[in-house]
């Protein structure tokens, strides 16, 4: 059996014995998945480990595509009003030099945005909820169950001092990042590896209203400066992780400031003023992957399915856009919904990654790194483009009329409303090792 450290809330448990869909995690990805099968309809139970509104290593920064569904989700607004602050201009150091780049505003792209996690996880949670999903938190999966045939058939939640707690589904979604559960126990293949890793240290300092992103370059190392919430810039140091390894161990602290002074002085200032109880996060580094999406009753989303390096920022908007396009998927209800899917997600994911290595392997100079940032943002400008001419749901209509088509078979086990059953099952262990 696969099992998990567990942190859970007595007399927290599912209302339903069955459901259409259970999502494991519910940070960006899983919970913007529960949104979007909630909104067509569809009975949702998202797991999270996490409390609710906690926070979570992240360099916050959305890129146009995030920002773009994020409007047509109806959730810009409440972001911008939960105190967000809209970047309207970014800019380049490459060394000395200076490139600023203002963003073209339009009715559902007035700005870029970079939430506090605590704000845009909490967001995404709050609409799925008020859409009908419901939602665990401080509770993990301990393992996932399948038939004799090996298909996924659902998720045993065992809780504290009481008996495992079995809840069926008609489709088992992993959100749940790298070390993904999911991934693990069906076995998902890795279709495509990064060649490298970065590693990155994050700290948080007081901003003036109105600063833009910058982001800087000099050989061998880099840095970010993302306006958020609060009134703070997260303050980034990028390294490869071999230098991390080398100069990093000892004093995390002294070894960020001695990288973001020598990418700019004012940088480093600016990173001085953060207060004196503000806690370094340190992420050593992964290589990126890609791995298969989806298979019988189980499929993945977010870093579960995808992850590539953080240094592009690029993470929230790989999985808001990869949700979406899962959640239409599942609606549909076949498995050439879901290989079309996968083949969608593998078009854009294998360019991002690669676009994302090239950046983060650190072996460019000054006078060539900024022809990998203009291969990076005509990456970005086709995932926009896709996602305009992709009819997009506006809290429901288009997801509501995918549903319609469904066989009712795939929706009536949800409705059998009973109290969960915890133990006994005549489902068997698969070969991929599922079950009791």
């Amino acid at each position: 059996m696969t099992t998990m450290n567990m942190h859970t809330i007595p007399n927290c448990s599912p209302k339903r014995a069955h459901y259409d869909a259970i999502i494991i995690g519910a940070r960006c990805a899983g919970a913007s998945t529960a949104l979007l099968l909630s909104r067509a309809g569809l009975k949702v139970l998202a797991i999270e480990r996490r409390p609710y509104g906690s926070d979570t290593l992240s360099t916050h920064a959305l890129m146009r595509p995030a920002v773009l569904q994020l409007s047509r989700w109806g959730l810009l607004k409440p972001l911008i009003d939960a105190g967000t602050p809209l970047i309207e201009a970014t800019t380049f150091h490459y060394g000395d030099e200076e490139i600023t780049i203002p963003l073209r505003a339009g009715p559902d792209l007035p700005g870029l945005i970079a939430p506090r996690r605590t704000v845009l996880d909490r967001i995404l949670v709050d609409a799925a909820r008020k859409a009908g999903a419901e939602f665990l938190h401080d509770t993990a999966v301990a393992d996932l169950f399948a038939d004799t045939q090996g298909r996924v058939r659902g998720v045993e939640i065992r809780a504290a001092g009481g008996a495992p707690l079995r809840v069926s589904a008609d489709i088992v979604v992993g959100a749940d990042g790298i070390g993904s559960l999911v991934a693990r126990s069906c076995d998902a293949q890795v279709l495509q590896r990064g060649t490298v890793s970065a590693a990155h240290v994050y700290g948080y300092a007081p901003v003036e209203p109105g600063a833009g992103y910058h982001w800087y370059f000099r050989e061998g190392i880099a840095g970010s400066f993302i306006p958020t919430n609060e009134g703070l810039a997260c303050i980034v140091a990028s390294v490869p992780t071999t230098l991390f390894d080398e100069r990093f161990r000892g004093n995390h602290e002294q070894a960020r400031m001695d990288v973001l002074a020598a990418l700019s002085p004012a940088l480093a200032v600016q990173a001085s003023r953060a207060a004196k109880d503000c806690r370094l996060q340190v992420f050593r580094g992964v290589p990126g992957f890609l791995r298969h999406a989806y298979g019988p009753g189980w499929a993945l989303v977010g870093d579960a399915g995808f992850f590539r390096d953080p240094i592009t920022s690029h993470g929230i908007s790989d999985a808001l856009r990869d949700a979406e396009a899962l959640a239409h998927a599942i609606l549909d209800g076949s498995e050439a919904a879901l290989e079309a899917y996968q083949q969608e997600r593998n078009l854009i994911a294998s360019q991002v990654l690669d676009t994302t290595d090239a950046v983060a392997g650190f072996d460019w100079t000054l006078g060539d790194i900024g022809e990998k940032h203009r291969r990076f943002s005509a990456v970005m400008k086709a995932e926009v483009q896709a996602l305009t001419e992709r009819e997009m749901p506006i809290h429901g209509v288009a997801f509501s009329r995918l549903l319609q088509g469904r066989p009712a078979a795939h929706r009536q086990p949800a409705s059998q409303v009973k109290p969960p059953a915890a133990g006994g099952s005549s489902t068997h262990r698969n070969r991929m090792g599922i079950g009791p």
